[in-house]
């Protein structure tokens, strides 16, 4: 069920902005732009609004945010329930899963940090 209301909603999302994109074409590529400011994509010089701003809304578009979208149920965690078993990336760029780390009956430690 919830994967069906994803759908519904990404397919609707792209089907309003991709109309939003032919009617108003000027409009949605300030508004497209404005978002890209706030994930810093327009900092790249070489990396121009022609080359990633007619991709929004598109079917690939629409595949790969349904894609994200599915995976992320999968990873959810519950109090009292299974810690989901994501992927993660290794130092050496091996893509493993969390509880690989795993070692007999010691506890698996989870450690975020941040350098900024």
């Amino acid at each position: 069920l919830q994967k069906i209301l994803i759908l519904l909603h990404i397919t609707t999302c792209a089907v309003v902005g991709k109309t939003l994109m032919i009617l108003f074409p000027n409009a949605m590529k300030r508004y497209i732009l404005k978002q890209g400011e706030k994930s810093r994509m327009n900092e790249n010089p070489k990396f121009s609004y022609e080359n990633w701003g007619p991709t929004f809304f598109s079917f690939k578009y629409l595949l790969f945010v349904l894609k994200v979208k599915w995976k992320r149920l999968e990873d959810e965690a519950y109090e009292g329930h299974p810690a989901p078993n994501t992927p993660v990336v290794a130092f050496n760029g091996e893509v493993r899963h969390l509880l690989d780390f795993m070692q007999d009956n010691r506890p698996l430690i989870l450690n975020f940090g941040s350098c900024t």
